[in-house]
């Protein structure tokens, strides 16, 4: 895997003016080389430094979601599988906006399953690409600008870091359920 990153940062290095049009290019095509989010972000935030790779990597993140919104409608096979992925992780457990936007700061977690608890909570393409688009800022931002020191961070402040996402996870849900106590599930 690191042989194709190396390849792919030299590339960009390479290109010159169309360095920046290759990494949003990444960003979009990502999904097919199994390359997390981070790594993408952080490559952004070392190669064009934080200003430039922030905006690089929230147009590239903004245009990925595009491209999935467009193709899971183009094609039901592709949403099928990708709505039994969803109920085969989550059941059919509902999610606030807020709750997606705090997952998708959490590394690891699947993009483009968010992506699809976004389209079940909006009504059209307009207000998916809002809320897509809202959602990609953070972890455009934070793992640009702090993706070194995420990466460099000893073992104990990562899990202190992820025990502080999981907190606000469940402290909008506590909240949602407060305010719908008559749902089961939170939305």
């Amino acid at each position: 895997m690191m042989g194709v990153e190396r390849w792919i940062e030299e590339v960009i290095q390479q290109a010159g003016w169309l360095g920046p049009v290759f990494f949003i290019l990444l960003h979009i095509v990502r999904p097919f080389f199994f390359l997390p989010v981070v790594v993408v972000c952080i490559a952004g935030g070392y190669l064009f430094g934080f200003v430039q790779g922030t905006i690089y990597s929230m147009i590239g993140l903004s245009l990925m979601g595009a491209v999935f919104y467009k193709i899971v409608n183009w094609f039901p096979s592709v949403r099928e599988r990708v709505l039994k992925l969803k109920r085969k992780v989550a059941g059919e457990r509902k999610m606030t906006v807020g709750q997606v936007m705090i997952l998708r700061i959490m590394p690891f977690v699947h993009f483009h399953l968010l992506s699809v608890y976004l389209m079940d909570m909006t009504k059209s393409y307009r207000e998916y690409m809002q809320y897509s688009i809202l959602g990609v800022f953070a972890p455009a931002v934070l793992y640009t600008a702090f993706g070194k020191a995420i990466e460099e961070m000893p073992w104990y402040v990562s899990i202190i870091f992820l025990a502080l996402l999981i907190f606000l996870y469940a402290l909008l849900e506590h909240r949602n359920k407060k305010r719908h106590p008559e749902s089961k599930e939170s939305y």
